[in-house]
């Protein structure tokens, strides 16, 4: 029989835990308030999940899963020790986080992101990471460039870059559609500490993060229409289709095409005449 863990034990550690930290430990601003210690609110909100699911798990009514104890030990900035016990009372196993090196695209898809003239793509890979972009994405989107590797993250730019922000007609729906699909990621390596750092960055800085983070809603979507306003070619409607790559390390091709003779098709143009000497970073 599967071990059931301690529920009690882990919602009193998980109390205790909590009364110990200062909004300021956490990246939190300080507010008055009448005990030491984060409120379960600022918890829920930095883990990015529900103030009723974490009130049940410290009332010991509920199991915790893996993924959340993993988000609940960047909340609480649980040592390894301490994240060793708290997997023992919940009765999961505990496997030390090992940071993957960063990907690197394929010669193939290199090759093809620098074919694309006058075409936006880009390679994500894994939590919609942006591997490789070609100018004409970086001239519709923003400047990849200027971000660290760590930062240069599709989900994140669409919350944290204000130009990724203006540009999508549709920007909530653009974000909660991303949201999901990033959900759909975590699903594949939940206890992976970039996932965690990630996920905790954007819960704390974003509000409607924290609220879509917390719907569990997931999506595979791989095609379909995209609206943007750019500041100097006016409206676009593009046509957005995800290519998996054949060699399974997860790896797709985002490409944005406009109907040929249309406005759209113009505006790329014009923003392709603009990169025409520049090399595909990646």
């Amino acid at each position: 029989m599967e071990p059931t863990g301690r529920p009690k034990d882990l919602g009193d550690f998980l109390k205790a835990r909590r009364a110990q930290l200062s909004p300021r430990d956490v990246g939190l601003p300080e507010t008055p308030r009448r005990v030491t210690g984060l409120r379960r609110e600022e918890v829920a909100q930095l883990a990015a999940i529900s103030v009723d699911y974490l009130t049940r798990l410290e009332q010991g009514r509920v199991q915790a899963s893996a993924s959340v104890l993993a988000t609940l030990a960047r909340a609480l900035r649980l040592s390894e020790d301490q994240q060793v016990y708290v997997y023992e009372l919940a009765a999961k196993p505990f496997r030390r986080p090992r940071r993957r090196p960063g990907e690197k695209v394929r010669p193939a898809m290199k090759r093809l992101l620098d074919q694309l003239v006058s075409t936006p793509a880009m390679v994500l890979g894994r939590r919609l990471d942006i591997v490789a972009w070609n100018p004409s994405a970086a001239a519709l989107f923003t400047d990849f460039a200027r971000y660290p590797a760590a930062r240069r993250n599709y989900v994140y730019l669409l919350f944290a870059d204000s130009a990724m922000r203006e540009l999508h007609v549709s920007w909530e729906e653009a974000a909660r559609t991303a949201v999901a699909a990033l959900h759909l990621e975590a699903a594949q390596e939940p206890d992976a500490p970039e996932l965690a750092d990630l996920v905790g960055e954007l819960a704390v800085h974003h509000p409607e993060f924290r609220t879509w983070w917390a719907a569990h809603h997931v999506t595979s979507a791989s095609y379909g229409v995209k609206r943007y306003r750019h500041p100097v070619v006016g409206e676009l409607a593009l046509d957005c289709d995800m290519w998996e790559s054949p060699d399974g390390s997860g790896q797709r091709l985002m490409v944005l095409t406009a109907e040929p003779g249309s406005a759209s098709d113009e505006g790329l143009r014009i923003l392709a005449s603009w990169t025409a000497d520049e090399v595909s970073p990646g």
